[in-house]
């Protein structure tokens, strides 16, 4: 025991001489968690919408009305650009960027209204972006849908009032005025941590090969479970330290709600240091160079990120991903951080996510010691 004391006294006055690597680990992980929550938004706002007129009518304006009184309303989100002559200038405006969505109205669509009692009109999106595409595609159905209405209302000679239908009432749990950064801040948190925990660690040990420092530890009567409960532990109380600033600036700065128990947080966060300071120390024994420990962390970090469910979700991936995924741990503690906090989640709903981030730690803990070798 006393000789694992003196190894975490050892790692604390490393840390300590290195204040450059000490702020990037406690002031860094602050500063990312403040700018990603505001960067790594999918809301769409601002879509940039021109339209063409080529009927001039009645219809037609009171059409085109309605996207000027959804830029106007903060509906739909759309900045009303202005009117098109023709459609060749239509196209030149999506080619320049100057234009998202441009509606275009062709001749005689209210006598096709009147007469046919249907008529078309042609939307061009700009769809480079993807989600941003089908976003504006669906905020403009939505408002061509509303005017469609109205105008078979008006044509019907009962009372618009009298037909039958259902008056929906959304009611939005967990996450009321849908905020993205109430959704996006306790996944980067945890990243944040896989992120210390993970390269930190390694890059920290790999050094003390490079520099020789491993050399004199190995020639001590040091055991190999003190030396790894040694490098272990003040990365753990450093991985926590972050941790609990990252939740105040989210619960003070962005709002996020605690609805669970703070404790049950602290448990799977401690859970999570472990398995991450473990790969951290595994990927540090199999690695000779801070360049190959920079390697494979990348590596690491970014299938885990991308596949973790943290900017889109997993049910949604390739089943061959959801497989993979299963490997994941940042998946199952994103999970846990977004259902304790937002939902109020007990460990008896968690306790599938419990029992494989243990068995996870257990694991990486145990192949480190394992190819931990006391030689040169």
């Amino acid at each position: 025991m006393q000789r694992i004391l003196y190894m975490i006294e050892k790692e604390f006055k490393q840390l300590r001489r290195n204040k450059v690597l000490l702020r990037m680990m406690l002031a860094a992980p602050v500063m990312q968690l403040i700018l990603l929550a505001y960067a790594a938004n999918f809301e769409v706002k601002n879509l940039k919408i021109a339209i063409v007129d080529q009927d001039h009518t009645t219809y037609a304006q009171r059409l085109a009305g309605k996207f000027r009184y959804a830029e106007r309303r903060q509906i739909g989100n759309f900045l009303f650009q202005g009117y098109l002559p023709n459609s060749k200038s239509a196209y030149e405006e999506l080619l320049a960027g100057r234009a998202d969505l441009v509606l275009i109205i062709p001749p005689h669509f209210e006598r096709d209204l009147g007469k046919e009692n249907q008529a078309s009109v042609q939307l061009l999106v700009n769809a480079i972006d993807g989600t941003k595409g089908g976003i504006a595609s669906g905020y403009a159905q939505t408002i061509i849908r509303d005017f469609n209405l109205a105008i078979r209302t008006e044509n019907i000679d009962f009372d618009a009032g009298s037909l039958a239908g259902l008056n929906v009432t959304n009611q939005y749990w967990y996450n009321p005025r849908l905020e993205y950064k109430t959704f996006m801040v306790p996944g980067i948190l945890f990243e944040l941590m896989l992120l210390i925990g993970g390269m930190i660690a390694a890059l920290n040990i790999v050094r003390e090969k490079e520099i020789g420092t491993q050399e004199q530890l190995n020639v001590t009567p040091i055991k190999k479970h003190e030396f790894i409960l040694g490098k272990l532990t003040p990365f753990v109380i450093i991985g926590l330290i972050q941790f609990t600033l990252g939740l105040v600036v989210g619960r003070f700065l962005f709002q996020i709600p605690i609805e669970g128990s703070l404790l049950l947080i602290y448990g799977f966060a401690f859970l999570f240091m472990l398995l991450s300071v473990g790969l951290g120390l595994l990927i540090s024994a199999i690695s000779d160079t801070q360049q190959q420990a920079m390697f494979v962390v990348f590596f690491c970090l970014v299938i885990f990120i991308l596949l973790s469910g943290l900017f889109s979700s997993t049910q949604d991936m390739p089943q061959w991903a959801q497989y993979l995924n299963l490997l994941n741990p940042l998946k199952y503690i994103i999970e846990v951080g977004r259902n304790v906090l937002l939902k109020g989640s007990t460990l008896r709903d968690m306790q599938s996510q419990f029992f494989t981030l243990l068995g996870m730690a257990i694991a990486l803990i145990g192949l480190a010691s394992w190819r931990y070798r006391k030689t040169v």
